[in-house]
């Protein structure tokens, strides 16, 4: 009996505070309603460590009652996922890099669903049936330690200079997604795309011959780099923000747009198809969405994805400027994945000399 009444007092205060509580959007106490008829919520994908997705988790189980249930299998594993699990579904949403958002659309283990905020996302950035749709983003950036580095480059070009001899690392883009986001913001910054990359991977090139590349790496250089192992290093900004804040570097790391431009990576997520729980899953991407949710990304240092969102107060004064960003440009992310190994296989052959 004590266990039932608990019980019951737990879904009182699960109603109290979700449908007393201003709504984030117009119906989501009605969703939420529907939500509660379910049994739970399992978010593929989702690492707690990564893009301050343990925060979401708390802030959606303090506004909702309802737990969040994940697993961390990376993006192309998580579409091999739910194609096997195409005639029992266990997963209610996927999230991933973009690229693997269209993968599973043509896998037709995806459905679509519109969230709050949904026209806000631009074109680019989203199936427009809802398929899949990006909800945050990252930008490659220039991560410099002070300590190491007493010219601070400003663009992809200052970085031939002598002053920056075997100080430059960054990831293969053969086996690393953020190797090949650095390959097409080099293509982008030469005045290239898609289809003329020739000059991008040329630059490439250009700077492994002038000897200023220090290392290649096949694995993540976060730890390396925090121990001052790495005087320049090319990689997203939400590593960078990561190093100033949280590893405790401080002001000892600079990070820089590139003055000729870099790219955007987005990640997107999608209601699974046959989702065990769909309403929970409609009212987790409806969070996500939220100006609450986009907020949370923030405070994690992850670009929310809707056009000129307000960054929270306590966190805004850590970002570089609005202004900054506008040298960062979204780009084909599903064309650019068809193409990948193509261009992976041209910077190969033109960096590394291999044939």
């Amino acid at each position: 009996m004590k266990k039932f009444l608990l019980a019951l007092c737990g879904v009182a205060f699960l109603w109290c505070g979700g449908a007393s509580a201003a709504e984030l959007y117009a119906g989501e106490n009605a969703l939420l309603a529907e939500a509660k008829k379910e049994k739970g919520l399992t978010s593929y994908d989702t690492g707690p460590t990564w893009a301050n997705w343990q925060a979401l988790f708390e802030g959606f189980q303090e506004r909702y009652g309802i737990e969040v249930a994940y697993n961390d299998l990376g993006s192309g594993a998580t579409v091999v996922r739910l194609d096997k699990e195409r005639n029992n579904p266990q997963g209610d949403s996927a999230y991933y890099f973009m690229p693997s958002g269209e993968a599973a659309h043509q896998k037709a283990v995806t459905e679509p669903f519109k969230p709050v905020n949904f026209d806000k996302i631009p074109d680019i950035l989203k199936d427009p049936e809802g398929n899949w749709f990006c909800v945050h983003k990252m930008t490659v950036v220039f991560v410099v330690n002070k300590n190491l580095v007493k010219e601070m480059p400003k663009g992809w070009n200052d970085l031939l200079k002598p002053a920056y001899s075997k100080s430059i690392v960054y990831l293969d883009p053969r086996t690393a997604g953020i190797g090949y986001a650095i390959v097409l913001a080099c293509v982008y910054a030469q005045g290239g795309d898609l289809d003329h990359p020739e000059a991008g991977v040329e630059y490439l090139a250009k700077l492994q011959e002038c000897g200023n590349v220090r290392m290649i790496e096949k694995t993540t250089e976060f730890d390396k780099f925090v121990k001052g192992e790495i005087p320049v290093w090319i990689t997203y900004d939400a590593n960078a923000y990561r190093a100033r804040y949280i590893a405790g570097l401080g002001d000892a790391v600079e990070i820089v747009i590139p003055s000729e431009g870099t790219i955007t990576s987005p990640y997107a997520m999608s209601l699974v198809k046959g989702a065990p729980n769909p309403n929970t899953g409609k009212l987790w991407l409806n969070y996500i969405l939220s100006e609450e949710g986009q907020g949370l990304f923030a405070r994690g240092f992850v670009r929310p994805i809707i056009p000129g969102f307000k960054i929270p107060e306590d966190v805004a004064d850590k970002f570089l400027s609005d202004a900054d960003y506008t040298r960062a440009k979204d780009v084909d992310w599903v064309k650019a994945a068809e193409v990948q190994t193509k261009l992976a296989s041209l910077w190969g052959s033109k960096v590394l000399g291999e044939d």
